[in-house]
Order: structure tokens, then C-alpha cells, then sequence
């Protein structure tokens, strides 16, 4: 497998890359997440989160990354609206609840923070499957009322989704850095998300599709085709449902570990269960 190259990912030139540029202001607001895709952004490998902070955006404001809290990281990021405004990118994590009871920032309700945050941003990109779909606290029962964020944002706001549960590291850092570099989003097919990044299915491009294609299935977890690492078809893999970059990556991922694809970054995978099977309403 041909080893990741960030740069072409992103169509970067080495001319590009050398240009002075200013580094790309981030928000970042969380709504009803477990934090899951930020600890996926500071884990990435190439180019590290570090990396990517140094010397490409400007995370200005994160209510788990900031190193200021409280009424200096709000009035920080009051100030960020207005000094960038209209230059800035707004990431999104988490469903957005439909009442203030179950979330506020700073007192503020979250869903007229992101509102007004995204009329002035140059992008939103919402990143993970519970803002770009709803995820899983928009799964069965909902006692949140918990939606997407295209939803909420009046039209004609750029917006990226970037779905997984978490996604990819350098999935994240690289539609981070496509703006930064080109100054807009990247392309994207017609459900929003980067083609880059979602062009394909996981089964597409899975290492063990050459076993699929012989009909050679690992019929349990622990026998001999799990072992030898053949394909997890018959153990509810949704390698075929899933648009992902996981297998692009070159990198240890969940098939390769033998766990079956769950299709994280589809729309409703919690309900849909994975391989678990499908949850019922009502």
C-alpha cells in the first residue's frame, strides 16, 4: 500500500507549501460529544497536531484544548469573532441539542452560539458523525432532541462534514489545512463531505478484499480464517456501506485489528447497529 502522503491528499505543491501565509484561525465548539474527535485531531501522525498548530491554523479557542477557561476563553473568543471576522473557520463536534436545558456555554445556548458563530465564519466544518449526522445522541429515543448541524445554519454557509466516530485524525487536520492552503473547502460530493476523504468505501480498498473476492470468510472471531485474516463479511462487516479513508491511511486501523467495520461515519450507524443489528423505535 502506497504510503500517505498529506500534501498530495490535499493538493498541496511544494510551492504552496514555502508561500508566507498567515495561519488559519480555528473555533472550535463542542455541543453533545464525548470530546472523541479532538482527541482524535491531537493524535494524528502526519503532520502532527503540534505540527499543524505551530505552523498552519491558529486554534484560537476549544473548551478542552484552550488553556484558558472561563470568562478569558469566552471573552477571547468574542474578540476572535470580530478581529477575524469572515476569516475564520468554525468546527463543529457533537449533536446539537433542541433545548438549552440539556446544554448552554457559558450559559449561552449552544445552538445560537454556533448560529451566530457560523454567519461570520469563512467555513464550517463539522467534524465526527454526531455533528454531521446526528450521531449517537440523535439515536433512538433522542431525549435531547439532538440534531446535525446543517439543521440549524441558515442557507448559503459553507459547510464540510467530516463524519467517523471519531474520524481520522489526519482526515481532520487535512480539511483543516486544505482551507488553509486554497483559502476554501475542499471539493465535496453531495452529501457534503470532502472527496478526497469519502470517495470510496471501506470494502473498496480493504486489505482483505482479495479474500472476499475468493469467498474466504472468518466465520467466528477466533477460528482459523479469523487467524489467517480473511475477510469479515460473515461476522456483519459494513466495509460496502461505508465511505471512509480508513484503508487509505496505511496505518493500524479496526480491520486490521479484526473488528468488523461498523460504519461510523454513515448517517444513523448507532441505530443501525453495526454488526449488532438494528435497534427498534417506539
Amino acid at each position: 500500500m502506497p504510503r500517505y502522503n498529506w500534501l498530495e491528499a490535499i493538493n498541496v505543491t511544494e510551492e504552496l507549501l514555502t508561500e508566507p501565509k498567515t495561519r488559519l484561525p480555528v473555533i472550535w465548539i463542542s455541543a453533545l460529544d464525548c470530546t472523541g474527535c479532538k482527541e482524535a485531531f491531537i493524535r494524528s501522525f502526519e503532520p502532527t497536531a503540534l505540527e499543524t498548530i505551530l505552523n498552519f491554523i491558529s486554534l484560537e479557542y476549544s473548551e478542552l484544548l484552550s488553556v484558558a477557561s472561563g470568562y478569558q476563553a469566552e471573552e477571547h473568543k468574542e474578540s476572535i469573532f470580530e478581529k477575524y471576522k469572515g476569516e475564520y473557520v468554525l468546527a463543529i463536534e457533537g449533536g446539537i441539542p433542541g433545548s438549552d436545558d440539556y446544554l448552554t456555554i457559558a450559559g449561552k445556548s449552544v445552538q445560537k452560539e454556533i448560529i451566530s458563530a457560523a454567519k461570520h465564519a469563512k467555513a464550517v466544518i463539522a467534524f465526527g458523525s454526531c455533528s454531521a449526522w446526528g450521531g449517537i445522541p440523535a439515536a433512538v429515543g433522542n431525549p435531547t432532541d439532538s440534531t446535525d448541524v446543517v439543521s440549524i445554519l441558515p442557507e448559503g454557509i459553507p459547510v464540510a462534514l467530516v463524519p467517523g466516530c471519531p474520524p481520522i485524525p489526519e482526515v481532520i487536520i487535512g480539511t483543516l489545512l486544505y482551507v488553509h492552503f486554497h483559502g476554501e473547502l475542499p471539493e465535496l460530493d453531495k452529501k457534503l463531505r470532502p472527496t478526497a476523504f469519502y470517495q470510496k468505501t471501506v470494502h473498496m480498498t480493504c486489505h482483505r478484499k482479495p479474500f472476499f473476492d475468493q469467498k474466504l470468510f472468518a466465520e467466528s472471531f477466533d477460528d482459523e480464517g479469523a487467524r489467517k485474516g480473511y475477510c469479515l463479511f460473515k461476522l456483519g462487516c459494513k466495509g460496502p456501506q461505508a465511505f471512509n479513508f480508513c484503508e487509505l491511511i496505511g496505518k493500524d486501523h479496526c480491520i486490521a485489528a479484526g473488528f468488523p467495520c461498523i460504519a461510523c461515519s454513515e448517517k444513523s450507524f448507532w441505530d443501525k447497529g453495526g454488526f449488532y443489528g438494528k435497534k427498534k423505535r417506539g
